[in-house]
């Protein structure tokens, strides 16, 4: 089983974060008022077997790049056996081309319900990435910030169990099964109000 989803935007700009610095010397954020270098998503494949996360960063979402993410995955089981992968039901991810493809190759596309992406499993280590190499950076530019997060990958692909990798693993887990408790609580509220609100007819 695969799942893929976008982590982003990623933008160039001083993010806060956590670390340390000399007593009475903080380590202040720099300012930016020009944003002149666009912003990125990172498009990522996750391996739940093998617990392997890789990907590529592109300008926008689109099917072409959905498409070139879910011709990774099939890559990484090159024997034909069928497979499924996990994504959210953006449009990109459902296009014409996309289900043609897939119905070829053996891919059956599973798509999470609108609101409930906290069930793609990618979304967990998604976590890891903004703490590394989000949090408390400043890249000059976004050849800098691809580097850092192709290195974050391959350290985290060889020590999946590292301890920090897991404890940010589970903080965002909790962080989704919150917005999933908000998520459900705030539909049930609209749906007690909707139903308050519509008027009463009666029928004889």
């Amino acid at each position: 089983m695969f799942t893929f989803d976008e982590f982003g935007p990623l933008g160039i700009r001083p993010t806060a974060g956590s670390h340390w610095a000399e007593r009475k010397h903080p380590d202040r954020m720099p300012a930016t008022y020009h944003r002149t270098h666009g912003v990125r998503y990172f498009h990522g494949c996750y391996s739940v077997g093998d617990d392997r996360l890789w990907g590529v960063n592109r300008c926008k979402k689109g099917a072409a790049n959905t498409l070139a993410a879910l011709k990774s995955i099939r890559a990484a089981r090159p024997d034909g056996a069928p497979i499924y992968v996990i994504m959210d039901n953006l449009s990109a991810h459902k296009g014409t081309d996309i289900r043609r493809w897939a119905k070829k190759h053996k891919v059956e596309l599973c798509f999470t319900p609108t609101y409930a992406s906290w069930a793609n499993p990618i979304e967990a280590h998604f976590g890891p990435l903004r703490q590394f190499i989000i949090a408390n950076s400043h890249h000059p530019n976004h050849t800098v910030q691809i580097r850092a997060l192709h290195a974050y990958l391959r350290w985290r692909n060889a020590n999946t169990r590292h301890r920090d990798v897991l404890a940010a693993e589970r903080r965002e887990r909790a962080v989704s099964e919150a917005r999933k408790t908000f998520a459900g609580a705030d539909i049930l509220s609209r749906l007690q109000r909707d139903h308050t609100s519509c008027p009463v007819r009666c029928f004889s």
